[in-house]
């Protein structure tokens, strides 16, 4: 689990190469959140209640409730991602049986969905108050699950003009759900460094990426900005890699970077609307952003990028989520990610 301490950053002047970009998946509904399994089998978050379960050899199975209403795909864009009405599975991680933990965005809950699609309602309150928006979901070495809600406000578009900080970070252990750390702006993905240490947190709407450390008995301690104090876009998933880089997608912006362990800002992938970004820039500063203006902010490749997932039998293949597109472009990296924890893997007491 150590991270490489070469004095070269394999990132250092590299940049995703588009012509050698593939598609996995196909068809595929707001696969937000991807978790890849050692065999090869990705799972993808999908709005129709569950996960698309996408095998090595490209066949691919939708596992979700029987039954389960389905999203109206001429819906626009206010109804489907403002709004968020339904089932909208976000953030997931692998439990020790295989069974998958889900944060649902459109229900406001966090939710076990088993292999075969069954899914059981886990809470949707804390603190005897509704949840909010849970957004993410991630698994440590000590069997806790750290959960994020980006904010209580609804629609949550409403926060970002807002700044609203109203956004907080809960655990989840023998104990039950507890809120740990509160007063972020837009609280999304949630990664842990190699010795599990520090929890890094996104803050959209803040735009930036926070730390604390973590304490043995899962609470957190001191905070602290962790690169730029703003970056370039609303960061939304991310991920560290073997060299200690931490990867960030742009939502909106449709940009791919990485933040060095010196604090230096790269950029990987650019795919964004530069005239749509403007735009977006200057309502966001303004704090006048509509839903109209942010459906425009569009890539191509990954629209609304997300999530990012380092895959593949040697960690060097890179998926990346979104919430509007429907497969999941796919490229190698010059350098692996950190190992995720697997559904069946074991830690020492």
């Amino acid at each position: 689990m150590s991270m490489v301490t070469s004095n070269k950053n394999p990132l250092c002047g590299w940049q995703v190469d588009r012509a050698a970009i593939r598609h996995v998946g196909q068809g595929l509904q707001r696969p937000e959140c991807v978790l890849a399994e050692r065999d090869g089998t990705l799972w993808a978050a999908d709005a129709r209640g569950g996960a698309m379960r996408i095998a090595a050899d490209g066949s691919q199975q939708l596992i979700a409730p029987i039954g389960a209403a389905q999203p109206d795909a001429a819906a626009d864009f206010d109804t489907r991602y403002v709004q968020s009405h339904g089932s909208l599975p976000n953030g997931m991680a692998f439990m020790p049986n295989g069974e998958i933990v889900v944060a649902n965005w459109g229900s406001d809950s966090v939710e076990i969905m088993g292999r075969d699609g069954r899914v059981r309602r886990l809470f949707d309150r804390i603190d005897g108050q509704p949840l909010g928006k849970a957004n993410f979901v991630l698994r440590d070495r000590r069997g806790r699950v750290w959960l994020t809600v980006t904010t209580r406000m609804n629609p949550w578009t409403e926060s970002i003009n807002a700044r609203a900080s109203d956004g907080y970070i809960a655990v989840i252990d023998e104990h039950g759900p507890r809120i740990v750390a509160e007063g972020f702006e837009g609280t999304n993905e949630v990664r842990l460094d190699a010795a599990e240490e520090w929890l890094y947190v996104v803050e959209s709407n803040a735009r930036r990426i926070s730390r604390l450390r973590v304490r043995g008995d899962g609470s957190l301690g001191e905070r602290e900005v962790y690169g730029p104090s703003r970056l370039p876009g609303f960061p939304d998933g991310f991920a560290f890699d073997a060299y200690g880089n931490l990867w960030v997608t742009l939502v909106m912006t449709d940009r791919l970077v990485a933040i060095t362990p010196e604090g230096e800002l790269l950029t990987l992938l650019d795919d964004g609307n530069p005239e749509a970004t403007r735009a977006l820039d200057a309502h966001y500063e303004a704090r006048t952003l509509t839903p109209e203006i942010m459906g425009a902010a569009c890539g191509t490749l990954a629209p609304w990028m997300a999530s990012l997932t380092f895959g593949g039998p040697d960690l060097r293949t890179v998926y990346l989520g979104s919430l509007r597109g429907s497969t999941l472009p796919s490229f190698r990296s010059p350098v692996a990610g950190l190992p995720p924890i697997h559904w069946n893997e074991s830690f020492p007491a």
